[in-house]
């Protein structure tokens, strides 16, 4: 196991996931999943004569949809059950059955829940403020593009300096994960070298992008029991909370 000591003399800069790692929204993300696509796939196979197959959070969140960004979680897994819709547009409206569409449609319903409460993991926050006390510099880097409205729901948006999540991807045309480019997007703008930046996330797609960037070391949260995939996709360590980096 790779020695998971965060320390000034070690590391400048760390770089956070959000839902899932910081804020327990991982679960209100995959239970909007489960409600859009259960509701549409009910309709699909309703219009198409086939058997009504539901969306599993254990088997399609996880290898389609958790980590990526929003749209492309659509077309991963449509592209699984071989189902082929239009694209549309950003702008479409969440009932029209598009890409696009489909992820508005999932943006509103997982909106809804963070409006109604979103709570922080207090060993989180314990991490986030003992780093900053030994001048390590803390950002976040999420492929959602309600990342900030999660950060004042829960009460932590003051603790970072920067935030790099979809909407930042996509007006800096930056590809996402598992693709390291938000990553190395924020260590740039951090001034933080990737072999001195650590990475801490909770989803398949974004530890393969945390090792894909070639970051100092990249540790993974196992909230959904898939500890031994977080390893086999670039997590030099897994926790099950960050309380265990506290000691």
């Amino acid at each position: 196991m790779s020695d998971a000591s965060i320390t000034p003399a070690r590391y400048d800069a760390v770089l956070f996931d959000l839902d899932g790692v910081l804020t327990d929204t991982a679960a209100l993300h995959a239970k909007a999943w489960k409600t859009m696509f259960d509701e549409f796939l009910r309709r699909y196979s309703l219009a198409h004569d086939l058997p009504y197959q539901a969306f599993e959070i254990a088997t399609d969140y996880r290898s389609y949809v958790d980590g990526r960004p929003r749209y492309e979680g659509v077309s991963a897994f449509l592209e699984s059950r071989r189902i082929v819709l239009p694209l549309g547009n950003m702008d479409d409206s969440p009932r029209e059955d598009t890409t696009y569409g489909l992820g508005n449609r999932k943006n509103e319903m997982v909106q809804e829940l963070i409006d109604a409460g979103v709570e922080p993991y207090p060993s989180s926050v314990q991490l986030v403020d003992r780093l900053l006390a030994e001048g390590i510099k803390c950002a976040i880097v999420s492929s959602s593009r309600n990342a900030r409205r999660v950060l004042e729901a829960a009460g932590i948006a003051d603790r970072f300096e920067l935030v790099v999540d979809g909407e930042v991807a996509r007006e800096a045309e930056l590809a996402g994960k598992p693709a390291p480019d938000t990553f190395l997007e924020a260590a740039r703008r951090l001034g933080a070298e990737p072999e001195r930046t650590v990475v801490i996330e909770d989803a398949v797609a974004g530890v393969e992008a945390g090792k894909g960037g070639g970051f100092g070391l990249v540790i993974g949260v196992d909230r959904l029991d898939q500890a031994d995939d977080l390893r086999a996709h670039g997590a030099d360590v897994v926790v099950a909370d960050l309380d265990e980096l506290l000691a």
